[in-house]
């Protein structure tokens, strides 16, 4: 069976990390079954594949399962090398774009929902916190327009689902993370990837994404309490 062939993503409608893998198979231009997931009720088809964690995005190629999303997009990137490199070819500087899409997992993520799920000194507190590790994150564009150079690579699709969310975050619980003035080449850098015509198409309905957030937002402030 051709590469391209018998592709299939165990995705969720508003996961941020089933929508990067979506970016690379679409920047590829690589054909794919969608099928999304009732977190709720979990398929049989997600619990074979994904034993271990049970969690999507779940990419299955030719009948094989591979986990996890940035281990999916390097697999992906692997797989199709001809198509549209998502990482450096330098090993340099594909171990910098590793460093820096696990910085924006293992950092910025957490310090945003750490503003969304905190209220008073703390929430500030945070929310500051995540304005300094926002502006480390800016660091890695080292000038250039995405952090892959003059397209959009493995670091860009990882991370820019950020700016959706952090605004969401603005809109939800009113504090502002990205500032034009302080981080005015991360702001430039999350339009510029976010407008891009083939990722933008992938983008969940930001009304209904913004009700699905506020939703889990009331569940998380219901259960602090």
């Amino acid at each position: 069976m051709a590469a391209g062939e018998g592709v299939k993503l165990i995705g969720y409608w508003a996961s941020p990390y089933a929508l990067r893998v979506e970016w690379a198979l679409k920047l590829k231009g690589i054909e794919y079954e969608y099928v999304d997931e009732d977190l709720s009720n979990k398929s049989a088809l997600l619990l074979q594949c994904n034993p271990v964690h049970k969690k999507i995005p779940v990419l299955v190629h030719d009948g094989k399962p591979v986990a996890e999303s940035l281990v999916i997009i390097e697999y992906v990137d692997e797989v199709w090398k001809e198509k549209y490199p998502l990482l450096p070819r330098d090993p340099c500087e594909r171990a910098k774009a590793r460093f820096w899409a696990k910085f924006a997992d293992e950092k910025c993520v957490p310090a945003l929902m750490a503003t969304f799920t905190k209220q008073g000194e703390e929430q500030e507190k945070s929310a500051k916190e995540a304005r300094e590790i926002l502006k480390t994150l800016e660091s890695g564009l080292e000038g250039k327009p995405f952090f892959g150079g003059e397209t959009i690579g493995f670091v860009d699709i990882s991370a820019a689902w950020i700016g959706i969310w952090a605004k969401i975050n603005e809109d939800i619980v009113n504090i502002k993370l990205v500032d034009e003035k302080t981080m005015p080449l991360l702001c430039v850098w999350f339009q510029h990837v976010l407008e891009n015509p083939i990722i933008k198409e992938c983008l969940p309905p930001r009304e209904k994404l913004l009700e699905h957030i506020k939703g889990f937002h009331r569940r998380l402030m219901a259960a602090s309490t």
